[in-house]
């Protein structure tokens, strides 16, 4: 897998959106778009998470960011290679700072410890069968220090180094390790980026509890397949598709 023409991005700061997806996606349907934008907002007022949350934000404190990519047509059951890609170089972007302790978890989720430091959304334009359009949506919490009281577990780049960071140098930065590691991604080349997103997957080859529907089990994480399905022992191997499964966290320290 090889995004079309991806040495960088054109990065535009925004003072207030919506949301960065909404603009982005917005800008495509009235055909101002072009691949490798990056829209970078110090305010939004109705971020978007995973399955319909949303993502809350101090106005100026994080990275609000949504980038426009062009991908190569791929079959809809390949687009976790995207996902991958963004995760395992926000991953590498977040631990340069944050350390080792960073991890990703399934599917894209940027966490230290057992606490959430950011999120990645992915939303797709399809045109018949082609994969014409994705809009990689990006929140990580970097200055904020105050979260409302319903986030269970968050955790900003502040609050791990005891240091005030400059948020648009370090979206640059993070639009810089994705375009560099997306440019280098052949579609033979995904079994290589795949080894990485698993060696970084939050609890690899730890017990974890995990709801499905009303049954609630322990298992053991093995890892997560080319296709982006969540792979978990309990006797035996089992497979999980994203929101087929709960995460029943330790509690973050």
């Amino acid at each position: 897998m090889a995004f079309s023409n991806a040495p960088g991005f054109s990065f535009i700061e925004l003072q207030s959106v919506d949301s960065t997806n909404n603009y982005a996606l917005a800008q495509i349907h009235a055909g101002l778009a072009h691949h490798g934008m990056a829209f970078f907002a110090h305010e939004q007022t109705r971020g978007k998470g995973q399955r319909g949350k949303k993502w809350l934000t101090d106005k100026s404190a994080n990275i609000i960011l949504s980038l426009v990519l062009s991908p190569p047509a791929l079959a809809v059951s390949s687009q976790f290679q995207l996902s991958a890609c963004i995760a395992v170089a926000t991953h590498r972007f977040f631990s340069r700072y944050a350390g080792d302790e960073t991890a990703i978890k399934w599917p894209n989720d940027i966490y230290w410890r057992d606490r959430k430091a950011g999120g990645i959304l992915i939303e797709n334009i399809m045109t018949g069968d082609k994969w014409t359009w994705a809009v990689a949506g990006i929140g990580i919490n970097i200055n904020q220090t105050q979260f409302p009281a319903e986030l269970p577990n968050p955790v900003s780049l502040k609050q791990i180094t005891g240091k005030q960071h400059d948020t648009v140098m370090l979206a640059r930065k993070l639009c810089a390790d994705i375009a560099g590691l997306s440019s280098n991604l052949p579609a033979n080349d995904f079994t290589a980026l795949l080894k990485i997103y698993n060696q970084h997957l939050y609890r690899i080859n730890r017990k974890t509890k995990l709801r499905k529907g009303s049954r609630v089990f322990e298992a053991l994480i093995k890892g997560v397949t080319p296709s982006g399905e969540l792979v978990a022992n309990h006797g035996i191997d089992e497979t999980f598709a994203f929101g087929q499964v709960e995460w029943l966290l330790p509690q973050a320290q």
